[in-house]
């Protein structure tokens, strides 16, 4: 189990309540889902990205952490929500360009949605 998650027994896994965690994992599924996409013409760039988007979340989700005004802080929200909705792109451009991979970039793209709305919802305060 990695930082952030919790498990007792008998019960499934849960998403991270702490954003920086959150967002971490997410990164990390993203490149995971990446490495199983066949390299083409057409998914080469599609795969770089969304692994830019997918990984650019957290990354300005700490950024927002650190930031030194509020002005800075809805900036890098904004970031972070902007990288969420180009995430869920990528993936459905993904999921047509290679159908089989439909199934497992769903679960990705549910993620992507719900962190989309989470910095929606920071942003608007």
């Amino acid at each position: 189990m990695t930082a952030g998650e919790s498990q007792t027994s008998g019960e499934s896994k849960k998403k991270p309540y702490d954003l920086e965690a959150r967002t971490a994992l997410f990164g990390e599924a993203v490149i995971d889902f990446a490495k199983t996409v066949p390299v083409t013409p057409v998914t080469r760039r599609l795969i770089e990205q969304l692994v830019g988007a997918g990984t650019s979340i957290g990354a300005n989700y700490g950024e927002a952490d650190d930031a030194v005004s509020k002005n800075d802080f809805r900036h890098k929200i904004s970031i972070c929500k902007r990288e969420a909705r180009e995430t869920k792109f990528f993936l459905r451009m993904l999921a047509r360009a290679v159908p089989e991979l439909r199934a497992a970039a769903r679960p990705l793209w549910q993620e992507a949605k719900e962190l989309h709305l989470i910095f929606a919802k920071i942003y608007r305060g």
